[in-house]
């Protein structure tokens, strides 16, 4: 529901924005729209959905697939992110077990998880979302027995984390004239290392370039890309991240032993 509605919620904003600055008057939008209103709709028959049709993946699998009033075909994404959700809110679970860490992890999970599907629909980190988990791991940092590093750490972290990428924007455009990435993932870079510090970052983006070099070369040789269509970067920003929550201080230490630097 985030990942599909959030983006037409700031569409309308943006266009309400533009018809004020240019003193146009802005076209009808319908009915108000917001991540609790209206109620879910088939978009086939424009049916509201039922609460008993609307329980994550059981729902979908009981309705086999289609809607109740029209038999149209429902989304498989829907059960898809459904079920991703729950995976990794049981993996989290299993890893911090039950506590104020946990609850912080759960947050940071479920934001990565709606900017992970904004970004492949629209190619798009919201500010709406970036900002406010940025400044969630900050204040995280604040609590000593629930937050992931000390608030020095995650300020650092913070900082480094969106320069780090601002300035391999501007060396890629210098050198290419071409803008290789956008702003949304120098915030979100920021936002890891406010939750993580700064000590993680090098994991993080150390995984994301080798996994989102992998895919994009990958599809590339299938053609199903061209060179010059962009592929979204923050996905792979937000699965490191969420690898390097659970397990990055694991992986650096093994790392580091096996390098033979400890």
């Amino acid at each position: 529901m985030v990942i599909h509605r959030l983006p037409l919620m700031l569409e309308r904003q943006w266009r309400a924005q533009c018809a004020q600055i240019t003193s146009h008057p802005a076209a009808p939008e319908g009915e108000p729209l917001s991540l609790v209103r209206p109620r879910s709709r088939c978009p086939s028959c424009s049916a509201q959905i039922r609460a008993i049709h609307n329980i994550p993946v059981l729902s979908y699998l009981a309705l086999r697939g289609r809607c109740a009033s029209c038999n149209a075909p429902i989304s498989l994404r829907y059960p898809l992110v459904e079920l991703a959700t729950a995976i990794v809110s049981g993996v989290v679970a299993w890893h911090y077990g039950f506590g104020c860490q946990a609850a912080l992890a759960l947050i940071f999970s479920w934001y990565l998880i709606a900017m992970t599907g904004i970004d492949l629909d629209r190619q798009l980190l919201p500010d709406v979302l970036t900002l406010p988990l940025l400044w969630i791991g900050l204040l995280a940092s604040l609590w000593p027995t629930a937050g992931f590093t000390s608030p020095r750490d995650a300020l650092i972290g913070a900082a480094a984390g969106y320069l780090i990428l601002w300035v391999v924007f501007q060396l890629f455009r210098l050198i290419t004239g071409k803008e290789g990435m956008g702003y949304g993932d120098f915030k979100l870079f920021a936002a890891i290392g406010a939750w993580l510090g700064w000590q993680m970052l090098p994991l993080v983006l150390l995984l994301s370039a080798v996994v989102g070099a992998a895919v994009g070369l990958t599809l590339i040789v299938a053609r199903r890309h061209g060179r010059n269509v962009p592929i979204p970067f923050g996905p792979y920003l937000a699965g490191a991240g969420w690898i390097a929550m659970l397990w990055g201080p694991l992986i650096v230490e093994r790392y580091l032993g096996v390098a033979g630097l400890r």
